[in-house]
């Protein structure tokens, strides 16, 4: 119970290593907890409490309206965020809040739509939103949202300083640091020439970039190739003309070692270097961002995981607290580290 206040989810696998137990005690003692109406049980794991956990009574039941009902609107409801909406909910129930969802895409014209139809709706005392800030349709969306009659609170994005907004705030990883602590895990395993191989157009990519090639230069690692490329959304010839030619990179430049944004790229190169004679990491060590599904891979894939859930509470924690104590307090914004997950598709060059 601890952890699920703490991050708002927890996975069986993770508590079983953590204490040293089978999983089946695990799944035990989650049934008896939900059972008590502590927690909801869900695939793999458990959640803090859902309003919509109807199967037995809650344990400490509440009453009256909900505090403040702020609006979250994300470009996904896929990939990544869901364990942001995790966090944000658990915090959410916690404090009384009504959080109303909306997912967007990654089109700022989407965003802006989506943000103004709850806007315009007059319930909502606040706003968390994680939308485009690159470019000019960026620099606009968040000038707009500076603008708004109610706070806002950013969720895995940052403002510009050149833009010096003065009232937005927000809660996200710090991408940058990931992308140095990545550089730096593969340099204290004798790794001297790696590659970066990113996710063309994602807010994480650009940040990630400028943290590993600056940790290139202090550690004296040579970059042999730096690419966009979206290998989970080739065609399977494609694809596989794709990685070809990427694994003839590593070959003919000496490249040991490669970063990749994000997991589903990762696995989809591993597997086909394997697959073609490749050894990893023998032959080519991988380190994957995001950490979404690099545990599955064979072998385990190495990764940096964001602190998803907790970036999605602490992004409602700010935003209570604005509401809360209004003006006087003190414009927020914060980073959050990147945990490195040690796997076998890392080691020691030989």
């Amino acid at each position: 119970m601890d952890e699920l206040r703490r991050v708002g989810s927890v996975r069986v696998a993770d508590l079983a290593r953590e204490f040293g137990v089978a999983e089946l005690t695990i799944r035990r003692d989650i049934g008896a907890l939900a059972d008590r109406g502590l927690l909801t049980r869900v695939h793999g794991g458990a959640t803090l409490r859902s309003r919509l956990d109807t199967s037995v009574p809650r344990a400490a039941p509440t009453s009256g309206p909900p505090r403040f009902r702020v609006g979250m609107v994300v470009p996904s409801l896929g990939y990544y965020w869901p364990h942001i909406i995790v966090g944000a909910r658990a915090a959410a129930t916690d404090a009384g809040v009504q959080l109303v969802l909306r997912g967007a895409s990654y089109s700022p014209a989407d965003q802006r739509r989506q943000i103004s139809s709850l806007v315009e709706s007059g319930t909502l005392h606040g706003l968390i939103v994680a939308t485009e800030t690159q470019g000019p349709e960026g620099s606009a969306l968040l000038q707009w949202l500076d603008s708004l009659p109610i706070p806002v609170v950013l969720a895995e994005r940052r403002v510009p300083s050149a833009l010096a907004l003065t009232r937005l705030e927000w809660v996200t990883t710090d991408h940058v640091f990931g992308g140095s602590l990545a550089a730096n895990h593969l340099a204290t395993l004798g790794h001297r020439r790696v590659g970066l191989l990113a996710s063309p157009g994602s807010p994480t990519s650009w940040q990630l970039r400028r943290g590993w090639a600056r940790a290139l230069d202090e550690l004296g690692m040579t970059g042999t190739f730096d690419l966009d490329t979206a290998l989970d959304a080739l065609d399977g010839g494609e694809r596989e003309r794709t990685i070809d030619g990427l694994l003839r990179t590593c070959r003919d430049t000496g490249t040991t070692a490669v970063l990749i944004h994000s997991d589903p790229q990762a696995v989809l190169l591993q597997q086909h270097a394997r697959d073609h004679g490749w050894s990893v990491p023998d032959d080519l060590a991988v380190l994957a961002y995001d950490d979404e599904v690099a545990e599955s891979a064979e072998p385990p894939i190495t990764a940096l995981r964001p602190p998803k859930p907790q970036v999605g509470r602490l992004a409602v924690e700010t935003m209570v607290g604005r509401l809360t104590d209004g003006p006087r307090r003190p414009v927020q914004r914060v980073y959050l580290l990147p945990e490195l997950r040690v796997r076998d598709s890392t080691a020691l060059s030989r």
